[in-house]
């Protein structure tokens, strides 16, 4: 499965700066909004040492980690949701996406012009929150009047659209987004053809100055105060140290220049980590001679739907699958000495796969 994350926030706010520094996909970066007129898609590796654990191990041919693609969506502004800007096209492709990354500027800086006049945090979250939730109220409303057309005729199923979507117009009504309805899955059912924009889980990325990484500054204590109620995560990234480590080949030099800043890894790995997280998913592996490679799947999934994502017919036919854990793997080397020593684990069809997981499944079909 592939994770699609969508980059937003107001023009201006270091998101093409970042983007770039992210995928290497050169986005034009300029200091005026709508620089990005059509949404950039770079494609990114997700680092796992396990997999260099693995390579050493198995000595395979290639090896294929796992893959996000970011997509830099161009800046929103206050009116997005009736079109002001470039908006419609914008919040279309924000509804393509599995989860939103929202950069919020904090950082100060004169020379980078801000399109309200001057920088704050709080306020240019809110002005995309507003934007998405004027237009999911919008889709709310349509399908809501439909529903109660169908619910006056008698139709049942229609009555229980309609007690599920005034839940969501009352929350977006009174400015919250849609995530915050806890809702049952029968109610999100009644949604999910919406496609709605503030259902779709959030990770806030603030963009601070380098002398702020690791100290933070006034503006992101003003963000993680404002979302704490959201229970969302807030990932302190200075786009312009990005942009410098995107330059680096020689992984020594990055680990320098780390250390110069006072971190021991990248925004980028941060990032990552976040998003796998927010979308509630790990990563299993299979290795053999021609190849090492990192599958991602969710959270609880079974051993049928691990297989799957390699190929529908190794779900369908599914018989069994041989797990063996990365620790064992390190202590005995090779397959063989796995197995005897006992260590290759035979798991049917309810067994739930584990992130770390090296397993080889077994099928017909």
């Amino acid at each position: 499965m592939g994770l699609r994350c969508g980059i937003v926030g107001l023009p201006n706010v270091g998101k093409s700066t970042l983007f770039n520094a992210l995928s290497n996909a050169k986005a034009e970066s300029a200091n005026y909004p709508f620089c990005t007129i059509e949404p950039n898609v770079g494609v990114i590796t997700v680092p796992d040492e396990r997999l260099q654990i693995l390579e050493a191990l198995v000595n395979p041919k290639r090896v294929l980690p796992t893959i996000i693609e970011f997509v830099d969506i161009a800046g929103l502004v206050k009116g997005a949701s009736k079109g002001e800007g470039l908006g419609n096209k914008f919040l279309a492709n924000i509804r393509e996406v599995d989860a939103i990354i929202h950069v919020v500027r904090c950082f100060d800086d004169p020379n980078i012009v801000h399109v309200a006049g001057g920088v704050d945090p709080v306020f240019d979250k809110d002005v995309i929150d507003t934007e998405l939730q004027i237009k999911d109220l919008e889709s709310v409303d349509k399908k809501l009047a439909k529903a109660e057309r169908s619910a006056k005729s008698g139709d049942a199923q229609a009555k229980k659209e309609v007690v599920a979507l005034q839940r969501f117009k009352e929350a977006l009504e009174a400015g919250q987004n849609a995530r915050a309805v806890s809702a049952t899955p029968e109610e999100l059912e009644a949604v999910a053809d919406l496609q709605l924009l503030t259902i779709k889980p959030v990770i806030y990325v603030a963009n601070v100055d380098e002398a702020s990484i690791t100290t933070s500054n006034a503006h992101t204590a003003a963000l993680q105060a404002h979302v704490a109620q959201e229970g969302a995560e807030v990932v302190l990234v200075s786009a312009a140290i990005e942009s410098q480590i995107a330059e680096m080949e020689d992984p020594e030099e990055k680990e320098m220049f780390l250390a110069e800043y006072g971190l021991t890894e990248s925004g980028l790995n941060r990032l990552i980590r976040a998003s796998y997280s927010l979308l509630n998913l790990i990563t299993y592996f299979t290795a053999g001679v021609q190849e090492v490679r990192a599958w991602t799947i969710h959270k609880g999934d079974k051993a049928p739907a691990a297989a799957g994502v390699i190929h529908s017919d190794f779900e369908k036919g599914f018989i069994r699958a041989e797990v063996i854990k990365l620790a064992d793997y390190q202590e005995y080397k090779t397959e063989v000495k796995i197995k005897e020593a006992g260590k290759m684990a035979v798991e049917g069809k309810e067994y739930v796969v584990q992130d770390g997981d090296i397993m080889h499944f077994r099928f017909n079909v």
